[in-house]
């Protein structure tokens, strides 16, 4: 057998530590009470479906496969704070959120930046759950590789939001206006995408070891 088999093999066996059952159900709970929550009124319908549309299907999705497939604490947790800010911004829309306005008032801009954190964690949380598919579904290990991959998958998948934003407008046309929250910025698609790369390679610099012990690499 050769090294390359060895590291394929490490690879496939690689499973996280185990966490409390209760942390992980007081996850769920917090997840499916904002999003319940979310849709009591939202400012506008579909925004609302659209933004919310993510934690509908990848909630119940996880835990489906749980039993086969548990995820690492760090991943759950940023995945559940990634929920939040979802349907918090589906609520409101990205160009009317309360928490925007308020840093808005705070530092004198007239732009409602809560969008930009969203792209920023668009970034910062695909970047882990990339990096744990890889490390346990393929025979990367920790280095360059791992960390240009999981930068570029998260990019790329802030680019393929882009896209669907882009469809909506087609689609719906003016009715899609909040959906997309360019607030006038003709920058506004670049500005997501670059942020999107930022959260990545933050979150790759903060969280790599912390992910690699979960994983007990």
């Amino acid at each position: 057998m050769g090294a390359n088999d060895d590291r394929k093999g490490l690879s496939m066996t690689v499973q996280p530590q185990p966490w409390p059952k209760a942390e992980r159900l007081t996850l769920i709970a917090i997840v499916v009470l904002t999003l319940v929550l979310s849709g009591i009124g939202p400012v506008d319908q579909l925004t609302w479906a659209m933004e919310v549309v993510w934690v509908a299907v990848g909630l119940p999705l996880i835990v489906l496969m749980w039993p086969r497939f548990p995820l690492t604490r760090l991943l759950g947790w940023l995945l559940a704070l990634h929920a939040v800010i979802l349907v918090y911004g589906g609520h409101y829309t990205y160009a009317e959120t309360p928490l925007g306005l308020w840093a808005a008032d705070l530092l004198g801009v007239e732009r409602n930046h809560y969008d930009r954190l969203g792209h920023f964690a668009q970034g910062f949380i695909p970047a882990i759950l990339a990096r744990e598919l890889l490390l346990r579904k393929t025979p990367l290990q920790p280095g360059g590789w791992l960390f240009y991959l999981c930068v570029a998958a998260a990019l790329s998948f802030s680019a393929f939001f882009e896209l669907l934003e882009w469809w909506a407008a087609l689609v719906w046309g003016g009715d899609a206006d909040a959906f997309l929250a360019t607030q006038g910025d003709i920058w506004d698609t670049q500005w997501d995408m670059f942020l999107a790369m930022c959260g990545a390679i933050v979150s790759l610099l903060v969280w790599s070891r912390v992910h690699d012990r979960q994983l007990r690499l």
